[in-house]
């Protein structure tokens, strides 16, 4: 008696995200990262809630207290009696949030100005090119310095200033993807379509660039933390009643004689979540590297 074969069941084929998914998942520093980044960011913003202290109300009664469990004070205390764990936590949502405002500013803007050059080329893509050049030679620090000196030290002047100068690289990445896209089958048939220059550049070119969008935003992330921490050590970042990671190292480096877990945590924070971030962003851009396999 014969078997009559059954016809196979249809199989799914396995689409990029899929893959980049696998390799992401395969990369063990990656995924350790990305359980990391969700504690701090969960510590950061919804840990204050359940201290007995906030960052700015003193315990007048536990000036200078080194980090104890039977005082409650895990991380000790500054000079002001403030419990330096929920400063660490406050810290950290501050830095966090200036370094996802600011990346999110250099993104539009990068991504914008790098489209529009990339698809209409010509002149016009020569001369906003040399625009990316001449603002690459000046000195970023000291040129977020000066618009914090001339406009005052505010936190949102600081989103805007460190935003607006980090979108020179994304420009170019963008640029040079949209180079190789805009000839493509579906780029001409938007030609043909009667859609505008503004419309192709919205709906087709930029969806099509989010992988190497997202990987070097990711990438932009800690470099941002890293450049308002050195900032706020500097006395140019962010100010009081506001504290960043960067305020907080400052202030411990001034003590670390006498007061030495002043620096000890919020510097272990910011190098625990630079890490964290470093590696999420590598494991990305492994992730959707064609060449790597799975």
């Amino acid at each position: 008696m014969s078997v009559v074969p059954q016809a196979n069941p249809e199989v799914r084929g396995r689409s990029l995200f899929d893959d980049a998914l696998a390799r992401f998942l395969a990369n063990r520093a990656a995924t350790a990262s990305v359980l990391v980044l969700v504690l701090l960011v969960i510590a950061a913003f919804a840990g204050p809630a359940f201290l007995p202290w906030d960052h700015e109300t003193p315990d007048w009664s536990a000036f200078r207290a080194p980090p104890s469990i039977a005082s409650g004070h895990y991380f000790g205390t500054d000079q002001n009696g403030r419990d330096l764990l929920a400063r660490t936590l406050h810290g950290t949502r501050v830095s966090l949030a200036v370094a996802i405002v600011a990346t999110l500013v250099s993104v539009v803007v990068g991504v914008l100005y790098g489209a529009i050059a990339g698809f209409v080329g010509g002149r016009l893509d020569g001369a906003m090119m040399r625009v990316v050049d001449i603002l690459y030679a000046l000195p970023y620090i000291l040129f977020v310095i000066l618009l914090m000196v001339v406009f005052g030290r505010n936190v949102y002047l600081l989103f805007a200033a460190i935003g607006l100068l980090q979108w020179l690289t994304m420009a170019r990445i963008v640029r040079g993807q949209t180079l190789s896209i805009r000839h493509r089958e579906y780029i001409e048939a938007a030609r043909a379509a009667g859609l505008g220059t503004p419309a192709i550049i919205l709906r087709h070119v930029v969806p099509n660039l989010i992988g190497p969008v997202v990987i070097y935003a990711t990438l932009t992330v800690p470099d941002i933390i890293a450049v308002e921490s050195f900032l706020s050590f500097l006395g140019f970042g962010v100010q009081e009643p506001l504290t960043s990671l960067g305020t907080l190292i400052a202030e411990g480096a001034d003590v670390i004689e006498v007061l030495p877990w002043l620096l000890w945590f919020p510097g272990g924070a910011l190098v625990l979540l630079l890490l964290s971030l470093v590696f999420i962003g590598d494991g990305l851009r492994d992730a959707f590297d064609p060449k790597d396999g799975v």
